[in-house]
């Protein structure tokens, strides 16, 4: 580092010099110097503030000399004695300042300016949308709340402030730049190559996120608030399998809230949770319906020889033959109590099971009607105690409630035969008894009632002929043969047993993806009605997880940590006789093991200085 000194000729032929801290860095065959700050003409310059300047820098260094006192205070005039020194603000920057350099080395910022094309703004788009990514993963709230976050609550790089207006329209944008996935696609690439991410397996399942309103969005034909434009969003905006009519619909909800509309979302990891892609779907959309979808987008990545990892909710064999094309392969749980018969021939077939860990076992066997299919049976000692276990709980409690409710129905026909019995000669008397009767036989059966509806319980239950319940002791076998048990297929002729069965239960990735979209992201609630803006509102979303799963893979900590520990690195605002400066503080051992992990150069100690 270093002053650099640049001349200007002017046309009186008078020269002026300017002065610049810089640096040389090394690029291919040549030296190119970076100016990291610029100091103004040289004979306006305060020779003074350069002294405190050294002075700071030599104390930072420890070297012999310096006399004592705040770098902020040097630089802003104010001696050792701090006197007439105001502290003006204090941010917390170092989350953001993390996120900024994994979004710089990530080539995010370079993919998104590509995508954005050449255009020009009056506001630096790339600088806006990152603070909304930035928004999500530190301290999630409404672009109205975000706006004034950025500019009164934290430090972003490159970007003092940002109204509402600007963030909406960096969205539309956004959403604009991303036809056919153009963003997310320049955006992964980027990412693989730069962590040389393996997508040999990939990894997809959707969730549903849904909104606080009392109805769903009306069709197009109808009027609507909601904008359904298929030309902006090519790849998810495709004849929806969720049929036509609007974004937000009523549907099965994985949040158990059908009384609200919702709408479908999906996403596709990698073995080490890094989101490759994601989608959005209508929320009447069907999970059978949106596979052959997903493996068309992703067939024009040209990611080589993917196998996709699937749950039991994809794995028709309309959608696994899908998967096939173009070479493809699959990994899919299957079902095993809905009466596949290649499933019960697999779960019969006899054989050894080979010990992968202490807790899962597998076996592989083959079916003739199924060729070029393999079935892995995978069964873990560990779950198959605590499936018997909760069983034998539940059928406890139900031969329970089963004795009460035969119990209290035997003393209630005793009962009425003694009230029979002791009022002959009285009809009234009669009609009274048997209503009382009838009333408690009710109240039986209502117990009954409640019990074969039981979510938990009513699976283990059976009703004979004559209205009892009974417990099913065929089905209790039947489970007990399965406890501990899951079922896979694979169309992949390569793959171990082992790596089948451990590639399938890295599934949990995209999960947990998914639960951190809506914890910690705050994927919810939605603040958006168009459905343009809830697109982009789940784009920044799944940005913002990229960006935290690489955090966590290259420091070994959860993002919490990370968050918590470098939001005590702060930037402050520092003015004083001599000018305004604006300093970090300094850096904690932790701090900087953080960035070091993630490779990013920490923040400078003095950041802005302002002459007065």
């Amino acid at each position: 580092m270093y002053l650099r000194t640049t001349e200007r000729r002017n046309k009186d032929g008078s020269v002026v010099r300017y002065l610049a801290l810089a640096h040389n860095q090394r690029v291919g065959a040549t030296t190119k110097a970076n100016v990291l700050l610029n100091l103004g003409r040289e004979d306006r310059l305060d020779p003074d503030g350069l002294r405190r300047l050294v002075r700071s820098i030599n104390r930072y260094l420890g070297e012999p000399g310096t006399d004592a006192g705040t770098d902020a205070a040097e630089s802003a005039g104010a001696g050792t004695a701090a006197e007439g020194l105001r502290l003006i603000a204090s941010r917390p920057a170092g989350a953001a300042w993390l996120l900024n350099g994994l979004w710089k080395a990530l080539d995010v910022e370079a993919a998104l300016r590509k995508v954005l094309g050449g255009r020009r703004f009056t506001t630096d788009v790339e600088r806006v949308l990152f603070a909304l990514v930035a928004n999500r993963a530190i301290d999630p709230s409404s672009k109205l709340a975000a706006a004034e976050w950025v500019g009164h609550d934290v430090a972003i790089p490159g970007l003092d402030a940002l109204s509402e207006d600007q963030a909406y329209r960096a969205m539309d944008l956004l959403i604009e730049a991303d036809t056919d996935a153009k963003v997310q696609e320049a955006v992964f690439f980027a990412v693989a190559d730069l962590l040389n991410l393996e997508v040999d397996l990939l990894f997809f399942d959707t969730t549903s996120t849904y909104f606080e309103r009392d109805t769903e969005d009306p069709d197009p034909a109808e009027g609507t608030d909601s904008s359904t434009d298929s030309s902006v969003d090519g790849s998810d905006a495709v004849a929806s399998p969720g049929g036509p009519g609007g974004f937000r619909r009523y549907g099965h909800s994985k949040d158990h809230r059908r009384d609200l509309p919702q709408i479908v979302i999906g996403l596709a990891v990698t073995r080490e949770g890094i989101p490759v892609r994601c989608w959005c779907w209508p929320g009447n959309t069907n999970d059978q319906a949106i596979l052959p979808q997903v493996k068309d987008d992703l067939r024009g990545w040209r990611l080589g020889r993917v196998v996709t990892v699937v749950d039991r909710g994809f794995s028709s064999r309309d959608n696994l033959a899908y998967l096939q094309r173009a070479g493809g392969h699959y990994i899919a749980g299957e079902r095993m109590r809905d009466g596949s018969p290649h499933a019960a021939q697999a779960l019969s077939r006899q054989g050894r099971y080979q010990q992968v860990r202490d807790n899962l076992r597998v076996k592989e066997v083959r079916i003739d009607s199924t060729p070029g299919v393999r079935w892995i049976i995978c069964h873990n000692p560990d779950e198959a105690e605590r499936d018997q276990a909760a069983r034998e709980a539940a059928i406890a409690r139900i031969s329970a409630e089963l004795d009460r409710i035969a119990s209290a129905r035997t003393r209630a026909r005793e009962a009425a035969r003694t009230r029979r019995a002791a009022t002959t000669t009285s009809k009234a008397a009669w009609r009274h008894a048997a209503r009382a009767a009838e009333r408690e036989e009710a109240a039986h059966v209502k117990a009954e009632c409640a019990l074969r509806e039981h979510p938990a319980l009513g699976r283990w239950l059976r009703q004979t002929p004559s209205g009892r319940l009974q417990l099913d002791r065929t089905k209790i076998a039947a489970e007990a043969k399965l406890d501990g048990k899951y079922l896979l297929s694979t169309s992949d002729p390569d793959l171990s047993a082992e790596d089948v069965a451990l590639g399938y239960k890295n599934l949990l990735e995209a999960e947990r993806g998914f639960r951190d979209l809506k914890s910690t992201i705050e994927l919810r609630p939605v603040f958006h009605r168009l459905e343009l803006r809830i697109r982009a509102h789940v784009l920044l979303c799944w940005l913002a997880l990229l960006l935290i799963r690489v955090a966590e893979r290259r420091t070994g900590r959860t993002w919490r940590t990370i968050s918590r520990e470098l939001g005590r690195l702060h930037t402050i605002t520092l003015t004083g006789p001599a000018g305004t400066v604006v300093q970090t503080t300094e850096l904690t051992t932790t701090q900087a093991g953080i960035l070091r992990a993630c490779g990013v150069t920490p923040p400078p100690r003095i950041t802005t200085l302002d002459p007065a």
